[in-house]
């Protein structure tokens, strides 16, 4: 049904449900099609001969009423609701791509007809009453509010233009019978731009701002608004921002909008070099270098055997790099060495097994034929960060790691992946083929799956040294580093007073992509799609546009405006609005702010000279029964202030005293600076493809906003500075892995390649703050043991005991410094 001939002629769009009819359909779906066949109506194209059919749409509902854009580029339809109660205008490219939600009006919108100018739609709605449809247009990227042009009773609809432009027709029941006929009118296309905002200028700054497409609306209005909230994360969470990750194009899209709101507001660029952004150098991944090599001496009857990179052999990310001379290899089972337990008898691979300076051959995962009780015991101690560490403790050359065929992996070796934290080692660690690991045991007289199966039973086994075989190998691994930016703005003080410390607002705009990294919470079937990060954390960037245009107006009433909650209109210090980047990898953008900021303040922990106070919005579009507000300890202004200007908005708050959050609060309040963050709360749909923009409470996203935005406001029109309460809390940012012991220390998870951890910043108060330990020291070792990364931090801190103090090594300025700490309790 309702097909469509394409500009050029040789295309076909229309709608159709034939895919119900070839594909099995799950048992409420099939029950929904006997009800309804409408239900599973998408969008086709086809060549014009009836060749070549593709499906463009994949959604439940009814997805019909497509016209080709003038160029034949794009195309524009009608999607209903699932229950088939509402619809609303979409576009997307000829080939499905970039789908893009143009209406928001929660009513029956449908029948989308290009003009020929291709910079907007006209179409029909009921949006004053069941039966009484008008004709609206609206820009084709959805940036204005949709502008109505009938108005009368009853049934005004199915609209389309000449192909000049010039005529309108339409269906009407303007009639004196009240029957439907068709009616033209003369269209005045000029009139149509200067309603929905088309004929304003566009202003340059550097990179393409408010002209390009993509780029924020000047339509927006200065009170916060729910339409204007929803117009940017539906920008921010679309398929052309591809999940935002920081340091990729889609980053550099979502940049760029913020960046261009900023200016069309007239906000002062205050990031590098007089522009809104500030950039910042991450280790992104690992790929591998030109220079890996393994060789296999005396496995072979060859006698010698060079393997190939990445076909037979892989190093594992977190490998030592270099060039490292044969050794002798041992093999030591599943590599796992764990205590002994009430239930459970210690778990231990290298029972009178020697392997100091010898390669460690051992399997990937646990043993497969042990109890589900058993596997949680020994799950902490088989992740290959654990068996790297063992072998490394025991003095051994280097690690082997075989997946082995009961494993059933569908690719043998380890992926080379690196999250967030990139944990290196001192030791060389490679993952190998079953066949390479076969060739590594013939001089034992053993065979691969047999030597797993006895092991896989997770009895008490011993290992062995494999005779007459040593591996030699180098190993190159590049970190590939990006670059990621913040976009930053500031609204002066009226009263020219800048050396006064500023208000900062601030919200991430990064999120995760397609999921790759170590933070993606997808299902199985949802693997490498867009995570749209709606919520999480378009919402908090809408709230925080909605604020800066907001504070904007208001500011610019004059002194003498007030607002009905008694704050002045007039700013007594600046406020600078920030969108950071890089917080879904470990709060780089604010961290890297605060820094900088730190060495123009001169002091490395304290930016209180140039920062007032923080206010943080992360994810605050899922507003329920009640706003979190976190930080409230962080100053005594904070009660008071919440519930005054929590009164004309009427939230119900839940406060929460601590601010050491895993969020960019946290970044300000270790540099000596009061912070609220609010936050309405998790849900099923965190950090997967799921995250979409039509789950958001709209409402009460601004409600959010004007909440935040009134403390901001009145923070900025104070004179004097909000005091800065020291909290003795525990550091939710670090790992915690189960861990009674408090240390109360925030790594730097920025800091690739630093062998060791260094510290972001200590918790004030905090046993490693007692202990004399400062932010930028680099623990090199806790207990006697020793710690190059983060893993190693959290399996020590593991072993403490609570009260008990022991020795904490730590390299300050290249001085090794031995320090004593006494653990407190998180309990």
């Amino acid at each position: 049904a309702e097909g469509s001939l394409s500009p050029d002629g040789r295309r076909i769009v229309f709608a159709s449900n034939q895919h119900a009819y070839s594909e099995l359909l799950s048992p409420e779906d099939a029950k929904l099609f006997e009800l309804d066949k409408s239900y599973m109506v998408d969008i086709y194209i086809m060549n014009a001969d009836g060749s070549n059919v593709r499906r463009l749409t994949d959604v439940k509902g009814y997805d019909g009423g497509p016209f080709f854009s003038p160029d034949g580029k794009r195309i524009g339809w009608r999607r209903f609701s699932v229950d088939g109660t509402t619809a609303e205008i979409y576009t997307m490219n000829v080939d499905g791509s970039d789908q893009r939600q143009v209406t928001h009006m929660g009513t029956m919108s449908w029948a989308p007809y290009y003009h020929p100018s291709g910079e907007y739609f006209i179409f029909t709605t009921n949006k004053y009453g069941f039966g009484n449809f008008e004709l609206y247009m609206v820009d084709v990227a959805g940036r204005s509010d949709p502008v109505r042009i009938t108005y009368t009773p009853r049934f005004d609809g199915l609209p389309s233009f000449s192909w000049d432009g010039i005529t309108m027709c339409w269906t009407s029941e303007r009639t004196p019978q009240k029957r439907s006929q068709v009616f033209v009118a003369e269209w005045n296309h000029q009139k149509a731009r200067q309603l929905l905002g088309l004929d304003q200028p566009a202003r340059g700054h550097g990179e393409p701002t408010i002209a390009q497409p993509g780029s924020p609306s000047p339509s927006t209005k200065p009170q916060i608004r729910a339409q204007d909230a929803r117009a940017h994360v539906e920008r921010l969470a679309s398929e052309e921002m591809e999940g935002r990750l920081t340091g990729s194009h889609g980053a550099r899209l979502a940049t760029q909008y913020v960046a261009s709101a900023f200016e069309r507001l007239g906000l002062v660029p205050a990031g590098d070099n007089g522009t809104y952004f500030q950039e910042f150098d991450f280790t992104a991944g690992v790929s591998l270098g030109a220079k890996n090599e393994l060789t296999v001496h005396g496995g072979d009857a060859s006698g010698t055997k060079t393997y190939k990179v990445d076909e037979d052999w892989r190093p594992l990310a977190l490998s030592n790099t270099g060039r490292f001379e044969p050794a002798d290899v041992v093999f030591a089972g599943y590599g796992i060495v764990a205590p002994k337990t009430d239930e459970f008898e210690e778990y231990d691979s290298f029972v009178h097994l020697d392997v100091k300076d010898k390669w460690v051959m051992v399997f990937r995962f646990m043993p497969e034929e042990i109890s589900p009780q058993m596997r949680q015991h020994l799950g902490p101690y088989s992740h290959l960060r654990n068996k790297v560490r063992v072998v490394r403790d025991q003095g051994a050359a280097g690690l082997i790691v075989v997946s082995g065929p009961n494993s059933s992996v569908k690719n043998q070796l380890v992926a080379m992946k690196s999250g967030a934290i990139f944990a290196g080692t001192s030791i060389p660690a490679i993952s190998i083929s079953d066949e390479v690991a076969s060739v590594l045991l013939r001089k034992s007289a053993k065979d691969l799956k047999e030597l797993q199966s006895e092991w896989d039973t997770g009895k008490p086994q011993m290992g062995f040294a494999i005779p007459d075989v040593k591996v030699r190998a180098s190993i190159d691994i590049e970190k590939v580093t990006h670059k990621g930016r913040n976009v930053l703005a500031r609204l002066p003080a009226h009263s020219g007073s800048p050396t006064r410390p500023a208000v900062v607002i601030g919200a991430h705009i990064d999120h995760l992509g397609r999921g790759s990294g170590s933070g993606s919470l997808a299902r199985d079937d949802e693997k490498d799609q867009i995570h749209y990060g709606a919520d999480d954390n378009a919402s908090g960037v809408a709230g925080l546009l909605e604020i800066a245009e907001y504070l904007v107006h208001q500011t610019s009433t004059g002194p003498a405006k007030r607002d009905p909650t008694g704050s002045a209109g007039a700013l007594e210090r600046d406020v600078i609005f920030a969108a950071w980047s890089g917080e879904e990898l470990g709060l780089l953008g604010s961290k890297h702010f605060v820094a900088e900021l730190a060495k123009q303040c001169g002091d490395p922990d304290n930016i209180r000279s140039a920062v007032a106070a923080y206010l943080n919005m992360d994810m605050i579009g899922r507003l329920d029964q009640q706003l979190i507000v976190n930080g409230t300890g962080s100053s005594s202004i904070w009660p008071g202030e919440i519930e005054r200007r929590n009164a004309p908005v009427g939230l119900s708050i839940s406060a929460q005293a601590d601010a050491s959050l895993p969020t960019d609060a946290t970044s300000f309040y270790m540099k000596g600076v009061p912070v609220l963050s609010v936050f309405t709360g998790s849900h099923s749909e965190y950090h997967s493809p799921r995250d979409t923009p039509e789950k958001l409470n709209y409402p009460g996203l601004a409600r959010v906003a004007r909440f935040t935005a009134l403390v901001a406001r009145s923070l900025a029109a104070r004179e004097d500075v909000p005091d800065y309460i020291v909290m003795k809390k525990t550091d939710r940012g670090t790992p915690r892995a189960g861990l009674r012991a408090y240390l109360g220390t925030v790594p730097d998870y920025g800091a690739a390649e630093t062998l060791g951890l260094k510290l972001s910043s200590v918790t004030p108060g905090a046993p490693a703050e007692q202990a004399g330990v400062k932010s930028g020291d680099i623990i090199v070792q806790l207990a006697g043991r020793k710690i190059e990364n983060i893993y190693d931090y959290t399996d020590a801190i593991g072993a403490l005991k609570v009260g008990q103090s022991v020795e904490i090594v730590v390299l300050r300025d290249r001085e090794r410094l031995t320090l004593t700490i006494t653990p407190g309790s998180r309990e």
